[in-house]
């Protein structure tokens, strides 16, 4: 698959879609929109939706998700140029290729193998190297690298995971979805003192859930 003029289009026509029907303002995550080809992310059967609002199964009962989705959460995070972000939940790279646009040093990780192998290989082939990618437990973070500038969550969690707050810098901010499986809050918090936290909500989601350990 190659990324051609009619792909090109099609992302010009999504970003439009964000900017004025789902109100994302942030140029910096519009151009990484506008930059990642999101086709070459899933299954070639899907190809000519890929620039539609919506999910897709990837490996691992997984799914890619709306790049709505995509677009507010990597808007929450206020991510500038040169920053660490420790993004939990590779998935098959789409996300971490649009926060390596919007110039990120991106750490990754992801606890589904086949996800990992896919999401390393994808990327390569672009020709994009994230700072660090891991087949890890997300719930324990990257203590190794940390602190970091932003975190985002790219899958559901049922409560907080605490240990991933430890890794924020004073005045970091963390992204990520919270709630039962169903239905999760969108939620950002910013580390505003040691132990202290500012914690804003951004309305219900539906995301995979952020699951503990590791699948071979």
């Amino acid at each position: 698959m190659q990324d051609s003029f009619v792909h090109k289009g099609k992302r010009k026509i999504l970003v439009e879609y964000l900017r004025n029907r789902i109100g994302i303002s942030d140029e910096n995550v519009l151009s990484a929109m506008s930059e990642v080809p999101r086709h070459l992310f899933i299954e070639s059967i899907f190809e000519d939706f890929a620039y539609e609002d919506r999910a897709f199964p990837i490996l691992a009962h997984q799914t890619i998700s709306h790049p709505s989705t995509v677009a507010e959460q990597s808007e929450l995070l206020k991510v500038k140029p040169g920053e660490k972000v420790l993004e939990i939940g590779t998935g098959c790279g789409y996300q971490t290729a649009v926060l390596m646009a919007m110039k990120a040093h991106v750490y990754t990780v992801e606890r589904q193998k086949d996800l990992f192998d896919f999401s390393k290989k994808k990327l390569r082939e672009l020709h994009l190297f994230p700072k660090f990618q891991s087949f890890g437990d997300g719930f324990a973070g990257l203590p190794t690298f940390a602190p970091f500038d932003k975190i985002i969550v790219t899958c559901g969690a049922s409560t907080l995971p605490t240990e991933l707050l430890k890794q924020l810098n004073i005045g970091g901010i963390m992204v990520i979805p919270l709630g039962p499986t169903d239905e999760q809050v969108l939620y950002r918090f910013t580390k505003v003192g040691p132990t202290e936290f500012e914690k804003e909500e951004f309305g219900a989601y539906k995301f995979v859930p952020m699951l503990g350990n590791t699948n071979q």
